[in-house]
């Protein structure tokens, strides 16, 4: 597993240096995928070169990134999972929030997540039993106990006002000390770190959260989808502190 951390590390170098070249390029290719969110000439470059490169280092093992696709019923028992840009909108828009999301599972178990944010810059890593770190720093989940003690990172009010869970949302930062719309993998990351409690998203996919999850729970966290089921592909995603889940699942959890 070491090997495929250093694997994962090195590709989130050469994914870092791809992204960071055209950063704020004023001839930036920017077209809009089928489904209406855009997508850069860079989300692109860097899953191409990731896949070359596992390609040539893991010819036994699958791929699955959001640009050009793959199977999660794939048979192999050792799939990568990639996130070229998780934030396109961020990237697009010049926020350096944004980040590329490297992980790797067996036999469906998220083994490796690495999420690098170099225009931060801040880098997170972990693996399974080896701990989470930032920027070589181990780090783990908060110890707040009580919802009126944490605060509460998320996506955006439109992503779940277009889900019909705005009331929900609005629920829960009632009654949570502090809220910020922050988004995308870093607020997974501000959970693991434990400078917040709660970090939440209505939609997403696996290449979403295949690596923010392994980090999270190595650091002490919980991670799930909203219906509480610990997984990375069920189109929602939670993760808190541990102490806390259970509270804010009763407040945004689905049936």
């Amino acid at each position: 597993m070491a090997d495929d951390l250093a694997l994962a590390l090195e590709l989130a170098d050469l994914a870092d240096a791809i992204t960071l070249r055209r950063y704020r390029a004023e001839d930036l290719v920017v077209d809009t995928k089928p489904d209406l969110t855009p997508v850069t000439e860079a989300d692109r470059d860097v899953e191409q070169a990731l896949r070359e490169r596992l390609a040539a280092e893991r010819p036994g093992d699958a791929v699955i990134g959001e640009e050009f696709g793959g199977a999660l019923d794939s048979a192999a028992s050792r799939r990568w999972v990639i996130d070229p840009i998780d934030g396109t909108k961020s990237y697009v828009r010049g926020m350096p929030t944004w980040s590329t999301l490297i992980a790797l599972s067996v036999d469906d178990v998220s083994t490796v997540g690495v999420v690098t944010s170099p225009a931060i810059p801040r880098r997170w890593w972990a693996q399974r039993g080896g701990g989470a770190f930032a920027d070589g720093r181990p780090i783990h989940v908060s110890g707040v106990a009580d919802l009126a003690d944490a605060q509460l990172a998320w996506s955006g009010i439109e992503d779940w006002d277009a889900v019909g869970r705005l009331d929900a949302i609005v629920e829960l930062a009632r009654r949570c000390w502090r809220t910020r719309g922050i988004g995308d993998a870093w607020q997974y990351m501000l959970v693991a770190e434990g400078v917040a409690e709660i970090a939440l998203d209505p939609e997403v996919k696996v290449w979403d959260l295949a690596a923010p999850q392994v980090i999270v729970e190595e650091a002490g966290g919980r991670f799930s989808d909203l219906r509480g089921v610990n997984r990375a592909d069920g189109g929602s995603g939670i993760a808190t502190n541990g102490l806390l889940h259970d509270a804010a699942l009763a407040i945004v959890g689905l049936q």
